[in-house]
Protein backbone atom coordinates (compact mmCIF):
# COMPACT_ATOMS: atom_id res chain seq x y z
CA UNK A 1 0.00 0.00 0.00
CA UNK A 2 1.18 3.54 -0.76
CA UNK A 3 3.02 4.94 2.29
CA UNK A 4 1.42 8.39 1.97
CA UNK A 5 -2.04 6.84 1.86
CA UNK A 6 -1.27 4.67 4.88
CA UNK A 7 0.00 7.70 6.78
CA UNK A 8 -3.06 9.77 5.86
CA UNK A 9 -5.40 7.05 7.07
CA UNK A 10 -3.45 6.70 10.31
CA UNK A 11 -3.95 10.44 10.93
CA UNK A 12 -7.63 10.34 9.94
CA UNK A 13 -10.37 11.54 12.27
CA UNK A 14 -11.78 9.39 15.05
CA UNK A 15 -15.12 8.25 13.65
CA UNK A 16 -17.82 6.28 15.43
CA UNK A 17 -20.51 4.70 13.24
CA UNK A 18 -23.59 3.39 15.06
CA UNK A 19 -26.18 1.01 13.61
CA UNK A 20 -26.44 -2.48 12.20
CA UNK A 21 -27.30 -4.52 9.15
CA UNK A 22 -26.27 -3.85 5.57
CA UNK A 23 -26.54 -0.07 5.93
CA UNK A 24 -23.75 0.11 8.49
CA UNK A 25 -21.49 -2.25 6.54
CA UNK A 26 -21.98 -0.14 3.38
CA UNK A 27 -20.84 2.95 5.27
CA UNK A 28 -17.85 1.19 6.84
CA UNK A 29 -16.66 -0.21 3.52
CA UNK A 30 -16.18 3.34 2.26
CA UNK A 31 -14.91 4.96 5.45
CA UNK A 32 -12.01 2.53 5.88
CA UNK A 33 -10.41 4.14 2.82
CA UNK A 34 -10.24 7.45 4.69
CA UNK A 35 -9.25 6.60 8.26
CA UNK A 36 -8.05 3.75 10.42
CA UNK A 37 -9.44 5.47 13.52
CA UNK A 38 -12.84 3.93 12.91
CA UNK A 39 -15.17 2.29 15.44
CA UNK A 40 -18.40 0.51 14.58
CA UNK A 41 -20.90 0.19 17.42
CA UNK A 42 -23.39 -2.51 16.53
CA UNK A 43 -26.83 -3.54 17.77
CA UNK A 44 -27.30 -7.05 19.19
CA UNK A 45 -31.11 -7.23 19.17
CA UNK A 46 -31.42 -9.50 16.12
CA UNK A 47 -33.19 -12.79 16.75
CA UNK A 48 -33.86 -14.09 13.23
CA UNK A 49 -32.12 -16.33 10.71
CA UNK A 50 -28.84 -18.05 11.52
CA UNK A 51 -28.08 -15.51 14.24
CA UNK A 52 -31.33 -16.36 15.98
CA UNK A 53 -30.53 -20.07 15.90
CA UNK A 54 -27.12 -19.53 17.51
CA UNK A 55 -28.63 -17.17 20.03
CA UNK A 56 -31.22 -19.76 21.06
CA UNK A 57 -28.96 -22.82 20.97
CA UNK A 58 -25.81 -21.33 22.51
CA UNK A 59 -27.14 -18.44 24.56
CA UNK A 60 -24.79 -15.99 22.82
CA UNK A 61 -25.52 -12.54 21.35
CA UNK A 62 -26.50 -12.61 17.66
CA UNK A 63 -23.37 -12.46 15.46
CA UNK A 64 -24.93 -11.54 12.11
CA UNK A 65 -24.66 -7.73 12.14
CA UNK A 66 -21.17 -7.95 13.65
CA UNK A 67 -20.16 -10.32 10.86
CA UNK A 68 -21.40 -7.95 8.17
CA UNK A 69 -19.21 -5.23 9.63
CA UNK A 70 -16.22 -7.57 9.71
CA UNK A 71 -16.73 -8.41 6.04
CA UNK A 72 -16.69 -4.68 5.28
CA UNK A 73 -13.57 -3.86 7.29
CA UNK A 74 -11.47 -7.01 6.76
CA UNK A 75 -8.08 -6.77 5.07
CA UNK A 76 -7.49 -10.40 4.17
CA UNK A 77 -7.14 -12.67 1.18
CA UNK A 78 -10.29 -12.92 -1.01
CA UNK A 79 -10.85 -16.53 0.02
CA UNK A 80 -11.27 -15.46 3.65
CA UNK A 81 -13.89 -12.94 2.62
CA UNK A 82 -15.69 -15.69 0.74
CA UNK A 83 -15.53 -17.92 3.81
CA UNK A 84 -17.03 -15.23 6.04
CA UNK A 85 -19.95 -14.68 3.69
CA UNK A 86 -20.53 -18.37 2.81
CA UNK A 87 -23.96 -19.73 3.68
CA UNK A 88 -24.63 -23.46 3.79
CA UNK A 89 -27.14 -24.32 1.04
CA UNK A 90 -30.46 -26.12 1.33
CA UNK A 91 -29.93 -29.78 2.13
CA UNK A 92 -27.15 -29.08 4.63
CA UNK A 93 -29.18 -30.38 7.54
CA UNK A 94 -29.09 -28.23 10.67
CA UNK A 95 -26.53 -25.98 8.98
CA UNK A 96 -28.90 -24.96 6.15
CA UNK A 97 -28.86 -21.18 5.79
CA UNK A 98 -26.16 -20.71 8.44
CA UNK A 99 -23.22 -18.41 7.76
CA UNK A 100 -19.71 -19.75 8.22
CA UNK A 101 -18.67 -16.39 9.66
CA UNK A 102 -21.35 -16.74 12.33
CA UNK A 103 -19.96 -20.15 13.26
CA UNK A 104 -16.44 -18.76 13.65
CA UNK A 105 -17.72 -16.11 16.03
CA UNK A 106 -19.71 -18.75 17.93
CA UNK A 107 -16.56 -20.88 18.32
CA UNK A 108 -14.52 -17.89 19.52
CA UNK A 109 -17.31 -16.99 21.94
CA UNK A 110 -16.96 -20.47 23.42
CA UNK A 111 -13.16 -20.28 23.56
CA UNK A 112 -12.94 -16.83 25.13
CA UNK A 113 -16.10 -16.99 27.22
CA UNK A 114 -17.01 -13.45 26.19
CA UNK A 115 -18.73 -12.22 23.03
CA UNK A 116 -16.90 -8.89 23.23
CA UNK A 117 -13.58 -10.75 23.44
CA UNK A 118 -14.63 -13.08 20.61
CA UNK A 119 -15.27 -10.06 18.36
CA UNK A 120 -11.90 -8.61 19.33
CA UNK A 121 -10.04 -11.85 18.58
CA UNK A 122 -11.73 -12.29 15.21
CA UNK A 123 -10.95 -8.67 14.37
CA UNK A 124 -7.27 -9.42 14.90
CA UNK A 125 -7.45 -12.51 12.71
CA UNK A 126 -9.08 -10.53 9.89
CA UNK A 127 -6.79 -7.50 10.32
CA UNK A 128 -9.80 -5.21 10.19
CA UNK A 129 -9.47 -1.46 9.73
CA UNK A 130 -10.58 0.01 13.05
CA UNK A 131 -12.70 -1.67 15.73
CA UNK A 132 -16.07 -3.37 15.94
CA UNK A 133 -17.91 -3.29 19.26
CA UNK A 134 -21.23 -4.76 20.33
CA UNK A 135 -23.21 -1.96 21.98
CA UNK A 136 -23.97 -4.25 24.92
CA UNK A 137 -23.12 -7.77 26.04
CA UNK A 138 -26.57 -8.23 27.58
CA UNK A 139 -29.09 -10.71 26.20
CA UNK A 140 -31.57 -8.17 24.85
CA UNK A 141 -34.81 -8.48 22.91
CA UNK A 142 -36.61 -5.79 20.95
CA UNK A 143 -40.31 -5.08 21.46
CA UNK A 144 -42.36 -2.86 19.13
CA UNK A 145 -45.59 -1.12 20.10
CA UNK A 146 -47.94 0.05 17.35
CA UNK A 147 -50.29 3.02 17.04
CA UNK A 148 -53.29 0.76 17.66
CA UNK A 149 -51.85 -0.31 21.02
CA UNK A 150 -50.74 -3.82 20.03
CA UNK A 151 -47.17 -5.01 20.64
CA UNK A 152 -44.84 -7.76 19.43
CA UNK A 153 -41.66 -9.11 21.03
CA UNK A 154 -38.78 -10.12 18.78
CA UNK A 155 -36.95 -8.11 16.10
CA UNK A 156 -37.55 -10.74 13.43
CA UNK A 157 -41.32 -10.65 13.97
CA UNK A 158 -41.84 -6.90 13.71
CA UNK A 159 -42.13 -6.52 9.92
CA UNK A 160 -44.78 -9.20 9.41
CA UNK A 161 -46.70 -8.09 12.49
CA UNK A 162 -46.72 -4.49 11.25
CA UNK A 163 -48.16 -5.55 7.91
CA UNK A 164 -50.90 -7.50 9.66
CA UNK A 165 -51.77 -4.54 11.91
CA UNK A 166 -51.63 -2.09 8.98
CA UNK A 167 -50.50 0.82 11.13
CA UNK A 168 -47.27 2.55 12.07
CA UNK A 169 -44.82 1.63 14.79
CA UNK A 170 -45.26 4.00 17.73
CA UNK A 171 -42.18 3.01 19.70
CA UNK A 172 -39.65 0.27 20.37
CA UNK A 173 -37.94 -0.76 23.58
CA UNK A 174 -35.33 -3.21 24.77
CA UNK A 175 -36.03 -5.95 27.27
CA UNK A 176 -34.39 -5.76 29.76
CA UNK A 177 -34.76 -2.00 29.81
CA UNK A 178 -31.62 0.16 29.48
CA UNK A 179 -29.05 -2.67 29.51
CA UNK A 180 -25.46 -1.95 30.49
CA UNK A 181 -23.30 -0.79 27.55
CA UNK A 182 -19.87 -2.15 26.75
CA UNK A 183 -17.36 0.23 28.33
CA UNK A 184 -15.37 0.44 25.10
CA UNK A 185 -18.44 1.68 23.19
CA UNK A 186 -19.01 4.59 25.58
CA UNK A 187 -15.31 5.44 25.55
CA UNK A 188 -15.24 5.47 21.74
CA UNK A 189 -18.22 7.85 21.59
CA UNK A 190 -16.58 10.21 24.08
CA UNK A 191 -13.34 10.29 22.09
CA UNK A 192 -14.90 10.67 18.64
CA UNK A 193 -14.58 13.69 16.38
CA UNK A 194 -17.41 12.49 14.15
CA UNK A 195 -20.43 10.39 15.18
CA UNK A 196 -22.62 8.79 12.52
CA UNK A 197 -25.99 7.09 12.97
CA UNK A 198 -27.32 5.03 10.06
CA UNK A 199 -27.99 4.36 7.32
CA UNK A 200 -30.06 1.30 8.11
CA UNK A 201 -33.38 0.09 9.43
CA UNK A 202 -34.68 2.88 11.66
CA UNK A 203 -36.44 0.87 14.36
CA UNK A 204 -34.44 -2.36 14.26
CA UNK A 205 -30.85 -1.30 13.48
CA UNK A 206 -30.33 2.33 14.54
CA UNK A 207 -32.67 3.11 17.44
CA UNK A 208 -31.92 -0.05 19.51
CA UNK A 209 -28.40 1.24 20.11
CA UNK A 210 -29.80 4.43 21.64
CA UNK A 211 -31.86 2.43 24.15
CA UNK A 212 -28.73 1.03 25.82
CA UNK A 213 -27.93 2.84 29.05
CA UNK A 214 -25.58 5.80 28.61
CA UNK A 215 -25.33 5.75 24.80
CA UNK A 216 -27.70 8.65 24.12
CA UNK A 217 -26.17 10.64 26.96
CA UNK A 218 -22.63 10.10 25.66
CA UNK A 219 -23.62 11.22 22.16
CA UNK A 220 -25.42 14.34 23.42
CA UNK A 221 -22.47 15.32 25.62
CA UNK A 222 -19.99 14.96 22.78
CA UNK A 223 -18.43 17.94 20.99
CA UNK A 224 -18.17 15.82 17.84
CA UNK A 225 -20.07 16.57 14.64
CA UNK A 226 -23.12 14.29 14.93
CA UNK A 227 -24.85 13.15 11.73
CA UNK A 228 -27.90 11.01 11.03
CA UNK A 229 -27.65 9.42 7.58
CA UNK A 230 -31.16 9.01 6.21
CA UNK A 231 -32.17 6.01 4.14
CA UNK A 232 -32.91 6.39 0.45
CA UNK A 233 -36.15 4.39 0.47
CA UNK A 234 -38.87 3.67 3.00
CA UNK A 235 -38.66 0.12 4.31
CA UNK A 236 -41.25 -2.57 3.77
CA UNK A 237 -42.68 -3.66 7.11
CA UNK A 238 -41.06 -0.83 9.06
CA UNK A 239 -41.30 2.75 7.73
CA UNK A 240 -43.85 2.78 4.88
CA UNK A 241 -45.25 6.27 4.31
CA UNK A 242 -42.72 7.99 6.56
CA UNK A 243 -41.01 11.19 5.45
CA UNK A 244 -37.53 12.33 6.45
CA UNK A 245 -38.96 14.42 9.29
CA UNK A 246 -40.90 11.35 10.50
CA UNK A 247 -37.63 9.40 10.63
CA UNK A 248 -35.81 12.16 12.50
CA UNK A 249 -38.73 12.65 14.89
CA UNK A 250 -38.76 8.94 15.75
CA UNK A 251 -35.00 9.02 16.29
CA UNK A 252 -35.24 11.99 18.66
CA UNK A 253 -38.30 10.62 20.48
CA UNK A 254 -36.30 7.52 21.38
CA UNK A 255 -33.23 9.50 22.48
CA UNK A 256 -32.99 13.26 23.09
CA UNK A 257 -33.85 16.51 21.21
CA UNK A 258 -30.21 17.47 20.67
CA UNK A 259 -28.95 14.05 19.55
CA UNK A 260 -27.69 15.09 16.09
CA UNK A 261 -26.54 18.28 14.41
CA UNK A 262 -27.61 17.45 10.89
CA UNK A 263 -29.30 14.89 8.68
CA UNK A 264 -27.65 13.75 5.47
CA UNK A 265 -30.15 12.87 2.72
CA UNK A 266 -29.77 11.54 -0.81
CA UNK A 267 -30.84 13.71 -3.75
CA UNK A 268 -29.95 11.33 -6.62
CA UNK A 269 -33.03 10.30 -8.63
CA UNK A 270 -33.94 6.60 -8.51
CA UNK A 271 -34.39 4.90 -11.89
CA UNK A 272 -37.96 4.12 -12.94
CA UNK A 273 -37.40 0.37 -13.27
CA UNK A 274 -35.94 0.28 -9.74
CA UNK A 275 -38.86 2.33 -8.40
CA UNK A 276 -41.32 -0.12 -9.91
CA UNK A 277 -39.79 -3.03 -8.02
CA UNK A 278 -40.05 -1.12 -4.75
CA UNK A 279 -43.66 -0.10 -5.43
CA UNK A 280 -44.60 -3.78 -5.43
CA UNK A 281 -43.74 -3.92 -1.73
CA UNK A 282 -45.15 -0.50 -0.90
CA UNK A 283 -41.79 1.25 -0.62
CA UNK A 284 -40.85 4.60 -2.16
CA UNK A 285 -38.10 7.23 -1.99
CA UNK A 286 -38.16 9.04 1.34
CA UNK A 287 -39.64 12.52 0.92
CA UNK A 288 -37.14 15.14 2.09
CA UNK A 289 -39.45 17.60 3.85
CA UNK A 290 -36.71 20.05 4.76
CA UNK A 291 -38.79 22.64 6.64
CA UNK A 292 -40.41 20.08 8.95
CA UNK A 293 -37.10 18.36 9.58
CA UNK A 294 -35.25 21.58 10.37
CA UNK A 295 -38.13 22.63 12.63
CA UNK A 296 -36.96 19.73 14.80
CA UNK A 297 -33.61 21.48 15.20
CA UNK A 298 -31.75 19.28 12.71
CA UNK A 299 -30.09 20.80 9.64
CA UNK A 300 -30.72 18.97 6.35
CA UNK A 301 -27.88 18.44 3.86
CA UNK A 302 -28.73 16.83 0.51
CA UNK A 303 -26.07 15.15 -1.63
CA UNK A 304 -26.11 12.60 -4.49
CA UNK A 305 -25.18 9.27 -2.91
CA UNK A 306 -27.08 6.61 -4.85
CA UNK A 307 -25.26 3.52 -6.05
CA UNK A 308 -25.69 3.07 -9.81
CA UNK A 309 -25.94 -0.01 -11.99
CA UNK A 310 -27.81 -2.13 -9.43
CA UNK A 311 -31.38 -3.33 -9.03
CA UNK A 312 -31.65 -1.71 -5.61
CA UNK A 313 -31.78 1.88 -4.39
CA UNK A 314 -28.89 1.83 -1.96
CA UNK A 315 -26.06 4.11 -0.94
CA UNK A 316 -22.79 3.95 -2.82
CA UNK A 317 -20.03 3.18 -0.32
CA UNK A 318 -17.62 5.49 -2.11
CA UNK A 319 -20.02 8.40 -2.58
CA UNK A 320 -21.42 8.19 0.94
CA UNK A 321 -18.01 8.08 2.60
CA UNK A 322 -16.71 10.92 0.43
CA UNK A 323 -19.67 13.14 1.35
CA UNK A 324 -19.25 12.30 5.03
CA UNK A 325 -15.56 13.25 4.95
CA UNK A 326 -16.31 16.47 3.06
CA UNK A 327 -18.90 17.41 5.68
CA UNK A 328 -16.44 16.69 8.44
CA UNK A 329 -13.76 18.86 6.84
CA UNK A 330 -16.26 21.69 6.23
CA UNK A 331 -17.60 21.67 9.78
CA UNK A 332 -14.51 20.67 11.77
CA UNK A 333 -13.45 24.27 12.37
CA UNK A 334 -16.79 25.08 14.02
CA UNK A 335 -16.61 22.16 16.46
CA UNK A 336 -14.29 21.64 19.41
CA UNK A 337 -12.68 18.19 19.56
Amino acid sequence: MDEKLTSRRARGPKIVAIGGGHGLSTLLRGLKRHTRNLTAIVTVADDGGGSGVLRTDLGMPPPGDIRHCMEALANTEPVMGQLLAYRFPAGSGSLTGQSFGNLILAALNGITGSFEEAVSEMSHVLAISGRILPVTSADVKLEATFENGTAILGESKIADFKKAQDCRIRSVRLIPDRPTPTAAAIEAIREAGLILLGPGSLYTSVIPNLLVDGVTEAICQSDALRVYIGNIMTQDGETEGMTLSDHVSALLDHSAPNLVDLCLANCSPVADDVLERYREEGAEPILVDRKKTEALGVEVVERPMLSTGTQYARHSSDRLSQVVMELYEERAETKVF
